[in-house]
């Protein structure tokens, strides 16, 4: 059941291009200024200003939130049925989360941008009680695209670069993915590194978390 709900994920991306002058109709709702959950899952601090051409983009299980300059954020968030239960206790977290993400993460990406791959992976056993890190490179697969000069010719389309943080937390499963917009807008005048960029998407990805609230709904207490 999770392949037709991570296409949600790739869908929304690809969607969230076209920027909304004002947030749709959500399956989530805001309250104090942070979006919460349709599931009751989490809440957090809104990463946009809608005022400022900010956009949210959401179903039950995946939020987008991205504006015109240099954000773009998706949360998917999925219940563990019984047999995703049991690949997890069987594989153990780190595989569990590998394999998770090669299976219906990394393929979403793929059949949206040809070309995607991998370019690195990382474990932390201590946070999050274990979380993953992957980066991926997409190419044609920046979300800010409006803000690129045309191009033309044989000019190949500029190789964006996404940061995903996939964890558990009470009985769900996290994908959190944050595109490095500087690598496609800055042009010429960018310089990072590899693991320059590593190092900020993971800065940017734990900020993020710092803003969550994670909470644990009725039906899983």
């Amino acid at each position: 059941m999770l392949r037709p709900l991570f296409l949600c994920l790739a869908a929304l991306t690809v969607s969230a291009t076209g920027l909304a002058q004002k947030t749709s109709p959500l399956a989530g709702h805001i309250e104090e200024r942070a979006y919460v959950s349709p599931i009751g899952a989490y809440r957090i601090a809104l990463p946009i200003l809608t005022e400022l051409g900010g956009s949210i983009s959401d179903t039950n299980n995946v939020v987008v939130f991205q504006d015109q300059f240099n954000v773009h954020l998706t949360i998917g968030c999925f219940p563990l049925d019984a047999t995703q239960r049991w690949e997890l206790s069987t594989r153990g977290l780190k595989e569990y989360l590998t394999v998770f993400f090669g299976s219906f993460v990394m393929p979403d990406f793929a059949e949206s941008f040809p070309g995607a791959r991998v370019e690195s992976t990382t474990f932390d056993a201590k946070r999050l009680d274990g979380a993953l890190y992957v980066s991926v490179l997409l190419p044609g697969g920046t979300m800010f695209g409006h803000r690129i000069a045309s191009l033309t010719g044989d000019t190949p389309p500029p190789v964006a670069k996404r940061g995903n943080l996939l964890f558990v937390r009470h009985g769900f499963i996290y994908v959190v993915s944050i595109e490095l917009a500087e690598r496609v807008l800055e042009g010429s005048a960018y310089h990072l590194t590899t693991a320059e960029e590593d190092t900020e998407l993971h800065r940017r990805l734990e900020a993020i978390i710092e803003t969550m609230e994670f909470t644990r709904p009725a039906a899983a207490k």
